[in-house]
């Protein structure tokens, strides 16, 4: 991740450093979003339809019940001889 600093032009734009562009792939009329957060700006490429990414699928599973700790779900799965046999042949 590299941070550098650029400046807010009379007309409102803002010129992105070579460097940042190469190292996000962006070309000239690369499609952007714009956020706004309670700290400042936020800027990403805009997604292209069709393709997702990690954060896109959070909460794509769902879960009745009451909540499973983290130590459960993490606890390493046991075998039976017999299931492992199994899963060799």
């Amino acid at each position: 991740m590299t941070i550098t600093t650029t400046t807010l032009s009379s007309k409102g734009q803002v010129v992105i450093p070579k460097e940042i562009r190469d190292e996000l792939h962006w070309e000239a009329g690369a499609e952007l979003e714009l956020i706004s957060t309670p700290t400042g700006l936020t800027m990403r490429s805009k997604k292209s339809k069709g393709k997702l990414d990690l954060a896109d699928l959070r909460g794509i599973l769902q879960h009745e019940g009451p909540p499973v700790p983290t130590e459960e779900l993490c606890k390493p799965v046991e075998l039976t001889e017999e299931e492992n046999r199994k899963h060799r042949e």
